[in-house]
């Protein structure tokens, strides 16, 4: 079976579309090389097993983040805030000055941002095929959480969750 090209590209602009309706949280993997941070945000992150603790997530395939993990072997997910688009937005973009004026402390050899309200450490288990991006899967070897609103990714837009009050 063969597939034009032509609907694939428009296959692959209705697919962002969707996603973009999809509410996703937002986090910052961060790694490290040596004394050199590395990170990036990603809304493509999730827990995969409680027994063993493993979390996964999805990094672009040229991104200087994905490297200094393969390289370290470990990562970090900095659950984001609702108080943290600011930080979203630095560490989304390309360049080596992402952690320019952002306090950071080495937790388990890999930065944690220190304003961010949700922290997972990881070794890598493995890398699999996810098209343009891998897919990075990692055995959890600690983690804490601040309660803090979630910082959210809708519609091509920041904001938070608010829970719905339901009536009894």
């Amino acid at each position: 079976m063969t597939i034009d090209i032509r609907q694939q590209g428009d296959l692959a602009a209705s697919l962002r579309d969707v996603m973009a309706d999809v509410c996703t949280p937002v986090a910052i993997v961060t790694s490290c090389v040596g004394h050199t941070p590395f990170g990036s945000t990603v809304s493509a992150f999730c827990s995969l097993s409680m027994e063993p603790p493993m979390v996964m997530v999805a990094l672009n395939r040229e991104s200087d983040t994905l490297r200094a993990l393969e390289v370290s072997g470990r990562f970090g997910i900095n659950v984001l805030g609702s108080k943290n688009a600011d930080l979203a937005m630095q560490f989304a973009r390309k360049g080596p000055d992402k952690f320019d004026d952002v306090r950071w402390t080495p937790s388990h050899g890999v930065p944690r941002i220190d304003t961010s309200p949700g922290w997972i450490a990881c070794d890598v288990a493995g890398l699999a095929d996810g098209g343009d991006h891998l897919i990075v899967s990692g055995n959890v070897v600690g983690a804490d959480l601040q309660q803090s609103e979630p910082l959210t990714y809708h519609q091509r837009r920041f904001g938070t969750h608010v829970p719905f009050r339901v009536e009894q």
